[in-house]
């Protein structure tokens, strides 16, 4: 049986330990709670740091904890003190979460962290190692582990790897600060799918992409060089029914078994029943916005008068990193301004903010959900913040508004909330004083429709939607499989080339014999590529075809003096060895005029653009343009010729960095299906990597062998990874014991 592998920084449990016991409770938290079905589903393993430092236990405690979580099917990774300093307070905390929080001021970037942030996902990627067998699938999640998927992959390239991020991904303006923002992006696309929150994060992921390492992204999908990468957003949910339910359960609870918050709610609002309870509930972090939320709060107060007496501000501050320094300093400055608000605006009776700065029970927290009329939500940047969709799971009457910031990855699902900008204290003061105003029955009809989709699409629909598409994935690995070209494929195709006596081999140029070059003299062919090809030639059994989209002018110089058959420009001329050119069909190239103007437009807009001129195409290059401006302008390009090449009967083809716009109709596959009119073989090879060379496969007979170099989707038979394997086979089909030769 297949076992599957769950990989966080933290394990899902607590452990205390005495001397001579120990106790292993699970751990409170989306994550936890989520994969804790999924893990239990399965024959599965979580390996994760337990928290303890081992170097103070004695043998025996060791023995205990080891044997503990054995029974939890969890693995510990044991960190000192020192990497948990330099590593997760460190790297983590002080470089990853404020960069990517776009709290830049507070990033701190120090090469021993780097090194301890390295080491420790080696840490983690050696008991990975050690627990591989009969493992399937791994999922990694999240900003401590960055570079553990290609740290996987790289010793498993079988394995199949998902990575969730758990917090936001920053635009790349913003990430290319990072001095190790490659190797960031190199270690994540270890992973065969990589999921978001949000399809914004996932937008700012393939943006890094393109621009640092200037791989080809089709939609969601990353060609790299041997493999394609899937990225995809899965909005994290909740367990909708363990709120929901605990709700229920508190309201039926008689006055001695309610909590002593719920009873203190109730007290106070059988004093003054006009209150309206406003709820904040957060870790004390900078980009939660607790001080923007206080400020703009203060601001109501002011504008709106009238309603000082009749709301209570809920302020609910979690302990959350108390050693960073910029924690300590927001401590103390939420202290102060509460002091600051509850000093102007307290009265004898009342006082504006009830603030605790402490964490609660379970059931405290579900009571302060269902009891406050108003949820103030106002993250300044957060990846998806659960405690909004807590708030409205736990409305089991319906009533209740929440205030959500835009800047929330939730905000994306949670449309029907008052949807603020959190650095907005105006805004923020007008949604309080909705939110006070608004009916009943609007506030049940928000509230139906979000708690409908939170319901559906909770936290265990999250994790099995993931697993789904990294099975997919596996899946669509196993048909790329199916189509490369193994030495078994080979030496199949080297035997049936064998009992031909007349064969042909249309080959395409650049990315199938040679690699892809900004400066057209690194294109020249080789010393090796003249020699693979004239070998091939020579047998009298075989002719050589060379099909490309380049011009006659290239190829002339190239391989004029050639016993080839060259045919160029995506089929329009042909030359066969000792006669000239001639065009395959006559051909109009008075529609250039019109088209050129617009591709100078866009060579103007687009820095390192350039337009080629062949004998009847125009063709626009981008590769030397900034990766994403050039994509960008390629898709507009596109769309402003769609409409006029349709009515001068033109086509556009768009190929590796290139747009190409020519006469309708002709393309690689007429051209080589008139030549085998003529010249019929009864044993075909073609290779190709561009999907100009699909119209290729697609016309060639059946028992064709086709090759695609690439991974993209293809009509061919076969795959290679590069050009550098094309070369391989070739030689194979001349060389050796199986050579064509024997």
């Amino acid at each position: 049986m297949s076992r599957f592998l769950i990989i966080s920084n933290r394990l899902p449990v607590q452990i205390n330990l005495s001397e001579d016991n120990i106790e292993v409770t699970p751990s409170v938290g989306g994550l936890a709670t989520g994969m804790m079905s999924v893990s239990k589903s399965s024959d599965s393993l979580w390996i994760g740091w337990s928290g303890i430092d081992k170097e103070k236990l004695s043998d025996d405690q060791r023995k205990m904890v080891n044997h503990a979580l054995k029974e939890e099917n969890a693995v510990d990774v044991h960190l000192t003190q020192d990497e948990v300093e330099l590593y997760y307070e460190g790297f983590s905390n002080k470089t990853i979460w404020p960069l990517f929080h776009y709290f830049n001021q507070f990033v701190i970037y120090e090469e021993e962290q780097w090194q301890a942030y390295q080491q420790v996902n080696q840490k983690f990627a050696d008991v990975i190692a050690e627990n591989m067998e009969g493992v399937d699938k791994i999922w990694i999640h999240d900003y401590h582990l960055l570079l553990l998927p290609q740290m996987v992959k790289k010793r498993f390239p079988d394995a199949t790897i998902g990575f969730f991020l758990h917090i936001p991904f920053p635009s790349y303006e913003l990430f290319r600060i990072l001095p190790w923002r490659n190797e960031i992006i190199r270690g994540m696309l270890g992973a065969d799918l990589l999921g978001f929150h949000t399809f914004d994060y996932e937008r700012h992921f393939m943006s890094a992409v393109r621009r640092l390492l200037g791989y080809d992204i089709n939609i969601n999908e990353i060609n790299l060089p041997r493999r394609i990468v899937k990225v995809d957003n899965f909005p994290m949910g909740i367990d909708y029914d363990k709120f929901h339910n605990m709700a229920l359960a508190s309201q039926k609870r008689s006055v001695r078994e309610k909590s002593e918050v719920r009873k203190e709610l109730e007290r106070y609002y059988l004093l003054y029943p006009e209150t309206k309870f406003i709820l904040s509930i957060d870790r004390l972090d900078y980009t939660k916005g607790i001080i923007n939320r206080l400020l703009a709060f203060e601001y109501f107060l002011k504008e709106y008068p009238e309603y000082r007496d009749k709301v209570t501000l809920v302020l609910l501050a979690v302990p959350s990193r108390i050693g960073v320094e910029q924690y300590q300093q927001m401590k103390s400055e939420v202290d102060e301004t509460v002091g600051r608000i509850n000093g102007e605006f307290s009265s004898i009776n009342r006082t504006p903010i009830w603030y605790f700065y402490r964490s609660m029970p379970f059931e405290n927290l579900v009571d302060l959900y269902n009891y406050c009329e108003i949820a103030l939500i106002t993250p300044i940047r957060d990846g998806m913040n659960l405690v909004a969709k807590e708030y409205i799971a736990s409305k089991t009457d319906g009533r209740g508004v929440l205030i959500l910031s835009e800047m929330a990855g939730a905000s994306k699902e949670m449309s029907e909330a008052l949807i603020i900008n959190p650095n907005n204290k105006a805004q923020i003061a007008q949604a309080i004083k909705k939110a006070i105003e608004m009916p009943l029955d609007e506030q049940i009809e928000r509230n139906t429709v979000l708690q409908k989709r939170l319901k559906r699409y909770d936290i265990e629909k999250w994790a099995t939607d993931f697993l789904s598409a990294l099975d997919k994935v596996r899946q669509n690995e196993q048909k790329y499989l199916a189509k490369k070209l193994t030495e078994a494929n080979k030496n199949r195709i080297i035997e049936e080339l064998k009992e031909s006596n007349n064969r042909i081999f249309f080959l395409d140029y650049d990315g199938t014999l040679t690699d892809f070059y900004d400066n057209p003299q690194h294109a020249k062919p080789d010393a090796e590529l003249y020699s693979l090809l004239d070998q091939i030639a020579e047998d009298p059994n075989n002719r050589v075809v060379l099909i490309s989209g380049r011009d006659r002018q290239t190829f002339e110089e190239w391989f004029g003096d050639k016993p080839y058959t060259l045919i160029v420009e995506h089929g329009v001329w042909i030359r066969s060895a000792g006669s000239d050119w001639e065009m395959i069909e006559q051909l109009d190239d008075t529609w250039k005029e019109k088209i050129r103007s617009s591709l100078e437009f866009y060579v103007d807009r687009t820095p390192g653009s350039f337009v080629e001129e062949k004998n009847y195409s125009l063709v626009w290059h981008y590769r030397k343009s900034d990766p994403e401006l050039g994509l960008n302008r390629a898709i507009e390009l596109k769309d402003e010729l769609t409409s006029l090449v349709a009515n001068l009967n033109l086509e556009i083809l768009e190929g590796n960095k290139v747009i190409e716009i020519k006469n309708r109709g002709i393309n690689k596959g007429r051209a080589a299906q008139k030549l085998l009119q003529l010249n019929p073989a009864d044993k075909i090879i073609a290779i190709g990597d561009d999907w100009t060379d699909e119209f290729l496969f697609s016309a060639l007979p059946p028992d064709a062998i086709s090759i695609k170099v690439g991974m993209a989707n293809t009509l061919a038979g076969y795959k290679v990874e590069n050009y550098e394997e094309v070369r391989d086979l070739l030689k194979e089909i001349i060389d050796g014991e199986q050579g064509l030769t024997d």
